[in-house]
């Protein structure tokens, strides 16, 4: 009997770890650095590792693009992070701070946040502006 396995790259370090499908809601570490890879948070991406974990992680990646002075932002904020628990295992949430990170807000043509991407292997498949209530978080990951 083979295992199935899913590729999750690590937002902390880059590695990219194959973890047994069954144990994917178990809060897997990196092998590398140990920092938790599906532990129900959101992960910060930057320009710098934004790619290496898009197009490295099976799971689908739904993106939040915001920033820091934005009041529908940090509204949505715990919803993200509340949503991020409901999905551990199933889906990898992001955080891209789109002051901060400027190329990968412009390679998505981000012109108002929030705004939420999904993305399959690096490839967009969904969008969706504007804050959003966990239950929508959720729906929308999926």
């Amino acid at each position: 009997m083979e295992t199935s396995h899913t590729h999750v790259v690590c937002a902390h370090c880059g590695a990219k770890n194959r973890i047994a499908s069954a144990r994917l809601r178990d809060e897997p570490v990196c092998g590398r650095c140990g920092q938790g890879l599906l532990d129900g948070h959101p992960v910060e991406l930057t320009d710098a590792n934004f790619d290496a974990v898009a197009q490295g992680t099976e799971l689908p990646l739904v993106v939040d693009f915001w920033a820091p002075w934005c009041g529908p932002c940090r509204a949505m904020a715990p919803q993200f992070e509340q949503a991020a628990t409901q999905l551990r295992g199933q889906a990898l949430l992001a955080k891209v701070n789109s002051d901060d990170n400027p190329q990968a807000a412009a390679r998505f043509g981000i012109r108002s946040i929030p705004t939420l991407v999904r993305l399959q292997r690096g490839r967009e498949v969904a969008r969706q502006s504007g804050a959003l209530p966990a239950a929508q978080i959720v729906r929308f990951a999926s």
